[in-house]
């Protein structure tokens, strides 16, 4: 185990290039970097995409992105639209983003996906890839619980404190997405049942491993979290992201939850300090997509779709951190 970093962090520490300081406005992400999952999930593919589907994919990305940008013409000063978009299906996303003029913050992948432990996407070549786009944020997504293997969580540490260190280097704020899946002892000690290992267990666990990889010199500039339903649970993880005077501040994460349930877990997260927002994807565009798929709506209403229920969990997330949202003008059909 590295030495503990109790110290305040520096800001290239918390990647950060070097004297900048942290934007403190809302960073409200649509999530839209899934591949393995949508490949199988929404698509059925069960084999790689033929050029034809890539293509359609492709295209789907790009309406959940102009679905968001509909929405961005209205959202207040405080509050910065952003969209996690992958390259492999998003590249053409990723530079519309990045010459937006700051309407969408760009956040990418480094992960390879549908993988256990962390892996880079493009392996020894991650860099390059990583810096072919102007993106403002680099998001990796990480697997991890106090009771896995050890020798295995020490590596996926140290490799991801190489990651934070490279971010502070090439001046991107990094996302840390971490998910804290249920051991066999948890589910034993939960009697299988997830709602009680989400409301026992993940909170404490959720603490361990960040203080864990912290303590390897991982400082993202973001902790994407999964939704907490207890205030307490989400003060306590707020103060761990800020750490002996760390910066880190909080997103909310929205897996595929219910929509009654991503409201909750907003409800709770949006008025603590600390928390800056939401990353939320399939629970936004994946139905209308889905419907797109089947035929049983035009592309046009897929992305007034879309763009509505982004616009919903923004309005509701402002109004639970500040009471106050501008009222969203009509659009037309």
């Amino acid at each position: 185990m590295p030495d503990s970093a109790d110290s305040p962090a520096t800001a290239a520490a918390a990647g950060r290039p070097d004297g900048a300081q942290p934007d403190n406005r809302v960073l409200l992400i649509l999530a839209a970097d899934h591949r393995d999952s949508l490949e199988r999930g929404l698509y059925g593919l069960t084999a790689p995409p033929t050029p034809a589907q890539a293509a359609r994919i492709s295209d789907d990305k790009l309406l959940v992105y102009q679905a968001l940008l509909d929405a961005a013409a209205w959202v207040p000063a405080q509050v910065q639209p952003g969209v996690l978009i992958d390259e492999q299906y998003g590249a053409s996303v990723a530079e519309l983003a990045s010459h937006s003029d700051g309407a969408i913050s760009l956040c990418m992948p480094l992960e390879a996906s549908g993988q256990e432990w962390f892996r880079f996407a493009y392996g020894d070549d991650w860099q390059r890839h990583a810096g072919s786009f102007e993106a403002e944020h680099a998001k990796v997504l990480v697997r991890d619980n106090p009771g896995l293997d050890p020798a295995r969580r020490e590596q996926q540490a140290r490799r991801l404190g190489q990651v934070s260190a490279w971010a502070a280097r090439a001046g991107r704020s990094l996302i840390l997405e971490l998910l804290v899946p249920a051991t066999d002892a948890d589910k034993d000690a939960t009697a299988g049942n997830v709602h009680r290992y989400d409301a026992e267990l993940r909170p404490g666990h959720t603490l361990q491993v960040m203080e864990y990889l912290q303590d390897y010199g991982v400082e993202p500039a973001f902790w994407t979290v999964e939704g907490l339903d207890r205030h307490d649970a989400a003060v306590a993880v707020a103060a761990m992201a800020q750490r002996g005077g760390r910066q880190a501040r909080c997103l909310t994460g929205g897996g595929h939850a219910p929509y009654d349930t991503l409201k909750h877990w907003l409800q709770v997260a949006a008025p603590i300090p600390g928390w800056a927002g939401f990353a939320i994807g399939r629970g936004i565009w994946w139905d209308p997509l889905r419907a797109h798929l089947r035929h049983l709506s035009t592309a046009g209403e897929a992305r007034r779709r879309i763009r509505a229920v982004y616009a919903d969990y923004a309005r509701y997330y402002l109004n639970a951190r500040e009471g106050t949202l501008p009222v969203e003008p009509d659009v037309a059909p």
